[in-house]
Parts: C-alpha cells; sequence; structure tokens
C-alpha cells in the first residue's frame, strides 16, 4: 500500500474516509499482530502511514529519524518514507491543542488530569504543560509509571480531564472509565474515544454543565497534518473543518421520537430515501427478534418483557452509524435508551397534536381514544426533555421531513 493506517484492530476506524476526503488518495487499513509489524515496518513497502494502538511506541526502533516533539513525547503515530530512509511524527499533539481549541477550552492556569498512561496520554501531557496547565496529573488503574490511581485522583481538584483510554470505544460503548460525579468543579472534559460521537463521559459531562467532546475532531485534526507529511504540502484553508462537518454529519444517526401514530415512520423512510441512508424501525426489529406481534408480547409476557427487548433492540442499533432510526412511542421513557441514541444520533420529538393521532389496536398501550390521550398527558415532557429538536407536525410527513433534513444539515 501506498498510504494507510496500521494498527492491531482496526474495525472501527474512521481513517480511511477521512483520508480520502482531505487529499483524494487511496488509504487501506492494515491490522498487524506484534509478530508481523517488523517485518512490515522493515520492507518499507510504502510511502506513508498512520499508527494507532498498540504501536504508537512499539515504532520507535525501526525509524531512521524522529522529529523532534515526536521524541520528547516519546510516542509517534506518523511515518513517512522519503527515499526508503522512514522518519516518525507526532500528529496526535496538533489534533489534541485542535480539539482544545474546537471545544473552546483554555488549559493554562488548570488543574489537569489525564486518564491513562499510554502513548496518547504521553502527547495529552506534553500539550498540557505546553499550553501552560497549573498541574498535569496522570491516572492509571494501579498508579504505576509515575501515575496515581483511580481512588486518589477522585480527590484532587481537577478543572480539566482528558480521557486517553480505549474505555467506551466501540464495540464497547456502554464502558466509561470514571464517574466524574464527584468532579462538579470540572470546566471541561476531552475524550480521545471518537466512535461513538460522544462516549458516556462526554455524555455525563454535558449533563453537569461542563463543555466535552470526543476524539472525532482530533481524528480529523490529526489527519489533516499527517497528510500535510505524506504529500510535503499544506491542504486547502478550511479543509480540516469541511471534512470533519461532513464526516460527523454522515456517521450521525436522526433519531425520530414520539407517540404512537405521530408519523415517525412515515416521516423517516421519507428522510431515508432523500438522504441516502438505511431506514430502520425499533418496533419492526423487536417483532422480528420476538417473531409475533407486538400487541402479543404485551398479551404473553407483558410490558416489562416487551421494554427489555426493546433496549436490547436500541442498545445493537445505537452503535450503529448513518441511519434513521424510528423509535417505539415509549422508547424515551428508559434513561439509558435515551443514552445510547445520543452516543451516534441526534433526536427528533415529532409532536404531532394528540387530536391528530388515531388509536389502532395494535398499539396495547393507546388502543383507544382515552388511554391514548393518558399517554400522551404522560410522555408529553419526557418527550421535550430528551430530544435535540422538536418538530412540530402540523402538516404532510413530506412538510416534517423537508424541516429535520434543514436542522440537520445546518
Amino acid at each position: 500500500m501506498e498510504y494507510g493506517l496500521i494498527g492491531e484492530k482496526l474495525p472501527h476506524s474512521f481513517s480511511k474516509e477521512i483520508h480520502e476526503k482531505l487529499a483524494g488518495y487511496d488509504y487501506q487499513l492494515k491490522e498487524l499482530t506484534p509478530a508481523q509489524l517488523p517485518g512490515f515496518l522493515q520492507k518499507r513497502a510504502f510511502k506513508g502511514i498512520n499508527v494507532t494502538i498498540p504501536y504508537k511506541q512499539t515504532v520507535i526502533p525501526y525509524l531512521d529519524e524522529i522529529d523532534e516533539k515526536a521524541r520528547a513525547i516519546g510516542a509517534v503515530n506518523t511515518i513517512v518514507n522519503r527515499d526508503g530512509r522512514l522518519y516518525g511524527y507526532n500528529t496526535d499533539y496538533d489534533g489534541m491543542v485542535a480539539l482544545i481549541r474546537h471545544a473552546g477550552l483554555s488549559l493554562e492556569g488548570k488543574t489537569v488530569l489525564i486518564l491513562g498512561t499510554g502513548g496518547t496520554s504521553k502527547t495529552a501531557m506534553a500539550v498540557a504543560k505546553d499550553l501552560g496547565a497549573a498541574s498535569v496529573q496522570r491516572v492509571s488503574r494501579r498508579g504505576n509509571e509515575g501515575a496515581i490511581t483511580y481512588e486518589e485522583a477522585q480527590r484532587l481538584p481537577v478543572q480539566i480531564l482528558i480521557n486517553t483510554t480505549p474505555s467506551g470505544m466501540y464495540p464497547n460503548p456502554d464502558g466509561q472509565p470514571m464517574d466524574l460525579s464527584r468532579f462538579g468543579w470540572l470546566e471541561g472534559v476531552l475524550d480521545a474515544v471518537y466512535h461513538p460521537l460522544r462516549t458516556r463521559l462526554v455524555l455525563q459531562a454535558r449533563d453537569n454543565r461542563a463543555r466535552a467532546q470526543s476524539g472525532l475532531y482530533m481524528l480529523v485534526a490529526q489527519a489533516a497534518v499527517a497528510c500535510e507529511h505524506f504529500l510535503g504540502e499544506q491542504l486547502p484553508a478550511g479543509a480540516l473543518d469541511a471534512v470533519y462537518r461532513q464526516i460527523h454529519g454522515e456517521k450521525q444517526n436522526i433519531v425520530l421520537t414520539g407517540m404512537p401514530g405521530s408519523g415517525k415512520s412515515t416521516v423517516g423512510k421519507i428522510l431515508a430515501r432523500q438522504m441516502g441512508r438505511e431506514f430502520v424501525d425499533c418496533d419492526t426489529e423487536i417483532i422480528r427478534a420476538a417473531k409475533k406481534p407486538i400487541a402479543d408480547i404485551f398479551a404473553q409476557k407483558g410490558e416489562g418483557y416487551f421494554r427489555d427487548l426493546e433496549s436490547q433492540v436500541i442498545a445493537q442499533l445505537s452503535q450503529r452509524t448513518g441511519l434513521v432510526i424510528a423509535t417505539g412511542g415509549g422508547a424515551i421513557l428508559r434513561e439509558e435508551n435515551v443514552r445510547r441514541l445520543r452516543q451516534n444520533g441526534r433526536l427528533y420529538f415529532l409532536d404531532r397534536p394528540v387530536e391528530a393521532i388515531c388509536p389502532s389496536d395494535d398499539r396495547p398501550l393507546s388502543r383507544d381514544r382515552e388511554a391514548l390521550e393518558r399517554r400522551y398527558e404522560e410522555r408529553y415532557t419526557r418527550y421535550n426533555v430528551t430530544c435535540d429538536t422538536r418538530i412540530p407536525v402540523n402538516g404532510s410527513p413530506d412538510e416534517a421531513a423537508a424541516a429535520i433534513r434543514e436542522e440537520f444539515l445546518i
């Protein structure tokens, strides 16, 4: 290959899409075992590669020259082959600086806590010191390599927290390296994890009113600098932000919430067709999993069983990206469902007036007008507080779809 990414496991990587959007060259993902790594580097059959977990430090002995910044950090994530000589760089540094600025944070004079002790944590420490942090402390499970333990960290007056561990990364998005409830004074949280788009750590930080960003902007920013090393020339002004917006929009799910009969499936299918996306209906997936209609699930197993099955379906769908998802009317009743849907999705509440919704026999909790109005009253506030955007549905499904598309593409 000419350009690409090496790592031990790369099923979640967005790097191919990012590099090909930045510069148009072919970019390959190459998984290597530790035993395969030496031979690959010694063969030198590439022009430029990026390096990810767990090889950012392992590659260093195979390089002919190392950039001063990368040498000081002790980690390399970009290698350029110039006439058979391998040059190492650390563009994660540039990406981390860009992420901090994108989040609107300042580290000057702040107490910074870095979770993890790997190559990215060393990069974060160098950035924090260079940006004027008053105190920087790394954290590890065992408190080794000059780090403190997580228990000790919870007693510190931390202002900025940076996660460089893989906790919370796809395919285990329910992971969270640390509970932030003891850090009520946090100003900002940065997470190097970029898939999902919003980790549980970032969601909790935002719930606590701290500024928080996951790692997608960092990923695109470091890729842009790596691309310039590969090509030996600067990218056009604005390329970084343009590619970030494009990738973020393409990966983010559109999630429709609202009462049964509010038009979620109809509007969702219109959006999927117009935007070239896959449409998924949670109720349809539940029926497929249970092999029986929803009315029969309620009758034979009860609502609790149905809600558990619904949560399982949502857990699976929320890990995917680029979908239009229509949720069931009661999906937002469980906070865990909302949290999972928010990780990769933007939630739109289709607010159709209750008098415009018709009861239906296939909806066990809203079969008649009285039950429908009771559900509407019980859930209306919940729909509003869990959505990102409320979409009034007073006209046609096409009008509702157009309103969502316009807001989403801003």
